[in-house]
């Protein structure tokens, strides 16, 4: 839980940043984001799921 909060506060602090320096988001659309990183998640665990069952 530590690492989501820690995780959280920093993207809100680059997002302030970003907006205080009048850039753009440095990020997708909302929803677009959302389902990369998913996707990013997804396939990291299928891909460490692979392994074990390849190593079984």
């Amino acid at each position: 839980m530590k690492v989501v909060c820690l995780a959280l506060i920093t993207g809100f602090i680059v997002g302030f940043i970003f907006a205080l320096l009048k850039l753009p988001i440095p990020a997708p659309p909302a929803l677009a984001g959302i389902m990369g990183i998913i996707g990013i998640y997804l396939g990291f665990r299928v891909y460490q799921w692979l392994l074990i069952l390849i190593q079984s």
